[in-house]
C-alpha cells in the first residue's frame, strides 16, 4: 500500500476545501442555521412533540443527514471530475497508484470533509433546539457510514458525469427530494398507511430512522434493517466503483 500517494491525494483534497472554506463549510452550515430557525423555533413551538420529542429536537437528525447526503455527493463527484476535465487525473492513473489508493485518497478527503460538516453543524444545532445522543457510538457510526457512502456515490457519479449540468442533476432531482420525503422533518407513522409503505421504498428513509434512532431511541424502521440498508448500499457503491476502475469506464478513454 502506498500511503504517500494516499497522503497526497488525501492533503491535496482537503486543502481545497479551506481555500473554499465560505463555500465547503460556511454556506452548508448557515443554511441548515436556517431550518434550525423556521422549523425549529418558529413552526416547532406550533407543531408540538412527536414521540414525545419537541418537533425541533426531532428535525435534528433529518437536517444533519439532509446536509450529509448532500455535501458528500457534491465534494466526492466534484473532486474527481475536475482531474478529469483538466485532464490531470491521467498523471494519476500512468502513476504507480493503484486503484484502491487513487478511492482512498478522494473519497477519505471527501469523507473527512462531511464528517466535519456534520460535527459543527450538530455543534450549531444546540444554538438553536436543546437535543441529546443516546447512543454516540452508533450516532457516530452511520454518521461516518453515510458519508462513506454518499461520498463513494459521488464519486461515481463525477466520473459518470460529461458536463457541469449531468454533475448537478442527480443531487438536485434525485437525492435531495428523497430526502425531504424520507422523514427529515416528519415520522413517516404520521403518513396513511398507504403512504407509510410507499415511503419504505425510499431508500432515505433507512439512513434517516437509524441516525435518528442513536439520538432518542425512536425510529420509523428497526434499527437493525436500517443499518443493513446502509451497508447494502455501502456495498452496491463498493461493487460499482470496482466495475468501474476495472473497465476503465471514462477513465481511459
Amino acid at each position: 500500500m502506498n500511503f504517500y500517494a494516499i497522503r497526497s491525494i488525501y492533503i491535496f483534497e482537503l486543502a481545497r476545501t479551506w481555500r473554499t472554506l465560505m463555500q465547503s463549510i460556511a454556506s452548508p452550515i448557515l443554511s441548515t442555521s436556517l431550518y434550525f430557525v423556521v422549523f425549529g423555533a418558529a413552526i416547532g413551538s406550533r407543531v408540538g412533540d412527536i414521540e414525545g420529542i419537541s418537533y425541533g429536537a426531532f428535525i435534528v437528525p433529518g437536517l444533519v443527514m439532509l446536509t450529509i447526503m448532500s455535501e458528500s455527493i457534491s465534494n466526492a463527484s466534484f473532486g474527481i471530475y475536475l482531474p478529469k476535465f483538466t485532464g490531470t487525473i491521467y498523471e494519476v492513473l500512468s502513476a504507480p497508484v493503484s486503484y484502491i489508493e487513487v478511492i482512498l485518497g478522494y473519497v477519505g478527503a471527501a469523507a473527512t470533509k462531511s464528517v466535519i460538516l456534520g460535527a459543527l453543524i450538530l455543534a450549531t444545532a444546540r444554538l438553536f433546539v436543546p437535543y441529546h445522543v443516546l447512543h454516540p457510538f452508533w450516532m457516530a457510526g452511520f454518521l461516518l457510514l453515510t458519508a462513506v457512502s454518499f461520498c463513494l456515490f459521488g464519486f461515481i457519479i463525477g466520473i459518470w458525469a460529461d458536463s457541469f449540468q449531468k454533475l448537478q442533476m442527480v443531487p438536485l432531482m434525485i437525492i435531495t427530494p428523497l430526502t425531504f420525503l424520507g422523514g427529515s422533518f416528519y415520522s413517516i407513522h404520521m403518513l396513511p398507511p398507504f403512504w407509510q409503505k410507499v415511503a419504505l421504498l425510499n431508500p432515505v428513509v433507512y439512513l434517516i430512522s437509524g441516525f435518528r434512532w442513536s439520538f432518542y431511541g425512536v425510529a420509523d424502521v428497526n434499527v437493525e434493517v436500517s443499518l443493513g440498508m446502509t451497508l447494502l448500499f455501502l456495498a452496491v457503491c463498493i461493487a460499482v466503483v470496482w466495475r468501474i476502475f476495472r473497465t476503465g469506464y471514462k477513465l481511459k478513454s
